[in-house]
């Protein structure tokens, strides 16, 4: 990993912050004025290097894909700008040594474990962009937001990134954990778990989600505006048979640990659940998943000491059209061993690193996670988990793509390896369901009246 210097453009934020053993801590102070005028110049509006990298297998930003190919409408299958690219060059087990330097620990433990996994690499496409006002609201937040204790967020706008201008890791967990998908969105999802030593795809799991957020709103005037709601959540399972009807509610909190309600359709009942957070096991899911692995990460910061290492170039997933598209069958991206390669897409990019450090009074079945987030959208890409050797006994991948109609990057599918079992679980796949409705909440197909917990029994399937 290359450290930052003087004449780069985030060289100078870390002047402002104290470097211990390889970690940044926060510094008190706000970006200085002669940083934040930086953001729209050498800065993209949202942080990021505008310039590309010396070798130019990294471009310069230039504003995004922002325009959907060939007259694309919402609501119609999503096309794929990149479907005619080739590979520049793959890489397994043969030359992976090669290439260790671009790859996280994870990447290459998954490659070493699971027999044939291969990462094809493809051209950069810096295609990450967002609206006006997002980019103006980030400006803003430049200058004022600001951490509270333990974590927590103190103050921020929503629809916008808090820190554009990091200077610790909890700044930089915020900025993924307020991501932009619009105002709310109403997705299908499908999920892949192999039988254990079995040769076929077992049964899918088959979940409707419902997500939004005042932190969302283009309208949003802070934190107090939000009443300490980070994101609401609702997923519905309707297959199989087993669990259909059955349904989860989650209030992801600003300042406090996350509220969930289970909803059982056999029982009719609706139960708290306090404890289904953190390193809870995810139902139906064979102890393959925590609850705080959902989307990459969620939850509270309190667990764990969050370090900001600096930036890497590093071949992660992006533009994963294919992974996101309802068009194809989920035998077209997943055999009952691993993803297939050719599903897969991977580019060359810049990610700031974030280490985790479970803390000593703690208790976590991950004692250690490092987080790989993107520079360009500041969704995490990649996460390494430990176990309490240090070793690593899960990598996780999730590849953004450009949702237009909003515009913004979202993520959908994401890939948890486990490397002990040397087994997979692929979650939130499109493959086989109806496009994402990222204008749900926008066009008023929903409203945040719905994620209510005597709400769950009438939208129940059964």
């Amino acid at each position: 990993m290359h450290k930052r210097n003087a004449t780069s453009s985030f060289g100078k934020i870390l002047a402002l912050a104290v470097v211990i053993g390889g970690g940044v801590h926060a510094a008190a102070a706000q970006p200085p004025s002669a940083e934040v005028a930086r953001l729209g110049k050498d800065l993209t509006p949202v942080g990021a290097e505008k310039g590309g990298n010396k070798d130019a297998s990294i471009p310069a930003w230039t504003g995004g894909d922002m325009n959907a190919p060939g007259g694309w409408k919402p609501g119609q299958p999503r096309p794929n700008p990149y479907a005619l690219e080739k590979p520049l060059f793959s890489i397994d087990a043969s030359n992976v040594d090669q290439h260790k330097e671009r790859l996280s620990p994870g990447q290459i433990e998954v490659i070493k474990t699971f027999k044939g996994h291969r990462l094809d690499v493809y051209p950069t496409h810096r295609s990450c962009g967002y609206p006006t006002a997002y980019y103006d609201r980030t400006r803003q937040n430049a200058s004022t937001a600001r951490m509270g204790e333990n974590g927590r967020l103190a103050e921020a706008l929503g629809a916008a990134v808090p820190f554009p201008l990091p200077q610790s890791g909890e700044e930089v967990m915020w900025n993924h954990k307020l991501r932009w998908h619009g105002e709310g969105a109403i997705t299908p999802s499908l999920t892949v778990l192999p039988p254990r030593g079995g040769d076929s795809l077992g049964q899918f799991l088959v979940t409707q989600e419902w997500q939004t957020s005042p932190m969302w709103s283009l309208g949003n005037k802070g934190v107090a505006d939000a009443n300490d709601i980070e994101t609401y959540f609702i997923a519905s399972y309707t297959q199989p048979p087993s669990v259909a009807g059955d349904m989860t509610l989650t209030h992801y909190k600003i300042s406090a640990a996350n509220d969930v309600w289970l909803y059982f359709a056999s029982q009719r009942r609706v139960r708290r659940a306090p404890t289904y957070q953190y390193d809870a096991p995810v139902l139906n899911l064979e102890n393959m998943m925590t609850a705080d692995q959902y989307l990459m990460f969620n939850g509270p910061l309190d667990r764990y000491d969050f370090k900001l290492a600096g930036k890497k170039e590093m071949y992660v997933p992006y533009n994963w059209y294919k992974m996101n598209s309802g068009q194809v069958r989920p035998e077209d991206l997943v055999t009952p061993k691993d993803v297939k390669p050719d599903a897969v897409r991977y580019e060359r990019h810049r990610v700031w690193v974030v280490d985790a450090a479970l803390k000593p009074d703690m208790r976590h079945v991950f004692t250690r996670r490092t987080f790989y987030v993107d520079e360009d959208s500041w969704h995490i890409l990649a996460v390494d988990l430990y176990d309490a050797q240090n070793k690593i006994q899960r990598t996780m991948e999730s590849g953004v793509f450009m949702a237009w109609e909003i515009p913004a990057c979202v993520e959908g599918a994401y890939v948890n390896y486990d490397i002990p079992s040397v087994r997979y679980l692929a979650d939130r796949l499109a493959a086989g369901q109806t496009e994402g409705d990222y204008l749900a909440k926008r066009e008023k197909r929903m409203d945040e009246s719905m994620f209510v917990p005597d709400g769950l029994r009438r939208m129940s399937t059964r």
